[in-house]
């Protein structure tokens, strides 16, 4: 138990883990979900979002169950809540995950930080052990608030274990916690396994446009290079780019339109082997920014599993931990991405494959939560005595 606090733990064999979220649950299948999914085998989950704001309304948690152990509460506050004071805004959330929270008050509680936003609200909560998955440099990021980097500092305080989504992130951060681990992304190999299997329809959308296909999906954002795909849409107009994916904070007028350009718009994390398994090359096309400076990102491996080939711009964690590895072509304007395409056009994938395999092999969502959750049951108090019976049960 954290100094200062003073709870009775019974006997209930579920801990509760909290986690307070930037990212909504619903939005793209990533990190948060491949961890927390398996966490909800121990733990009862109560996944935290960011305030929504409506008019008129009485400020309530709304509460929706995913699925066993696991369920998604999203704070429904004013409309004025959204621009006034801050700490008007501050109490409310304060208060409306303390009630949620009371149900639970005789279990050992876990609390996962994606957000350092939420430390504002949470510092006064009762917990057992405070985690911070620091997946992205968030303070990089568009729109971010100018009090974010103070509330990563006061997070880092309070926190008993720091993960990270990243190597480039890990060596930015090592220095700032006595206790923090480098977890870079991790893939489900089967799911994504499934493109390489064929014999599966192509989708509707994308049926009818020609090869040679080039992809991305991913969320389209500020870490995307919409020039690049222009410009390479253009070096050669008889391949055919297909993105998939929500296009946020940036303007969807400014990206490039060209006849061999296809915005299939967002597809379900169950859906994407069935569109990759119709391509003949991943595209990366992220942009050299402050956003991408520290990124890791998590479709690497799933291109791989997929048995595509890939291109990606010079990101630093992808050029470590695969181009230098021959597992993926890095290239850095326009020409030399259509150049490293039409190599991969050509190059036999058998003893590429045999490497990306191996490779893979060495990493998967179970095994980083596995390791994740060693860490958490070393860092509880002794005094939290059923729980390493759960976790040796689900070993």
């Amino acid at each position: 138990m954290r100094p200062g606090t003073d709870v009775t733990h019974s006997a209930d064999p579920r801990p509760l883990l909290v986690c307070f979220s930037h990212l909504r649950w619903n939005f793209v299948w990533q990190r948060p979900q491949h961890l927390l999914t398996r966490a909800a085998a121990v733990f009862d989950i109560l996944f935290i979002e960011e305030p929504l704001f409506e008019a008129g309304t009485v400020p309530r948690l709304a509460r929706e169950r995913i699925g066993p152990g696991l369920d998604v509460l999203v704070p429904i506050l004013d409309r004025t809540l959204e621009t006034g004071p801050e700490a008007g805004r501050t109490a409310i959330l304060a208060r409306l995950v303390a009630e949620a929270l009371e149900a639970h008050a005789s279990t050992t509680r876990v609390f996962w930080y994606y957000t350092p936003a939420a430390i504002a609200f949470t510092s006064d909560l009762v917990r057992d052990l405070t985690l911070y998955d620091n997946m992205d440099e968030l303070s990089a990021f568009q729109g971010a608030s100018e009090a974010l980097i103070a509330q990563e500092k006061a997070l880092l305080a309070r926190a008993d274990l720091v993960f990270t989504g990243g190597r480039s992130l890990y060596e930015a951060k090592r220095d700032a916690h006595p206790d923090i681990h480098c977890f870079p992304s991790s893939v489900d190999t089967a799911h994504f396994r499934r493109a390489r299997a064929g014999g599966v329809p192509d989708p509707a959308d994308q049926a009818a446009i020609p090869h040679p296909r080039l992809g991305f999906f991913g969320v389209v954002d500020e870490r995307f290079d919409p020039d690049l795909l222009g410009r390479l849409a253009d070096l050669r107009p008889d391949w055919h780019i297909v993105v998939l994916g929500p296009v946020v904070k940036i303007d969807p007028a400014g990206l490039p339109k060209r006849p061999n350009i296809h915005w299939l718009g967002p597809k379900s994390y169950d859906a994407l082997p069935d569109y990759l398994g119709h391509w003949d090359v991943g595209l990366m096309p992220f942009a050299l920014n402050a956003s991408t400076r520290f990124i890791s990102p998590t479709k690497t491996p799933e291109f791989l599993a997929a048995g595509l080939p890939v291109v990606s711009t010079p990101i630093v964690d992808v050029v470590r931990s695969y181009g230098e590895a021959g597992l993926v072509e890095i290239a850095g304007t326009p020409m030399e991405t259509a150049r490293a395409v039409e190599a991969l056009l050509t190059r036999p994938r058998g003893p590429w494959l045999a490497r990306v395999d191996r490779r893979l092999a060495e990493g998967s969502w179970d095994r980083t939560w596995a390791e994740m959750q060693a860490l958490i049951l070393a860092g509880l108090p002794n005094s939290v005595s059923r729980l390493p019976v759960l976790l040796r049960e689900t070993a």
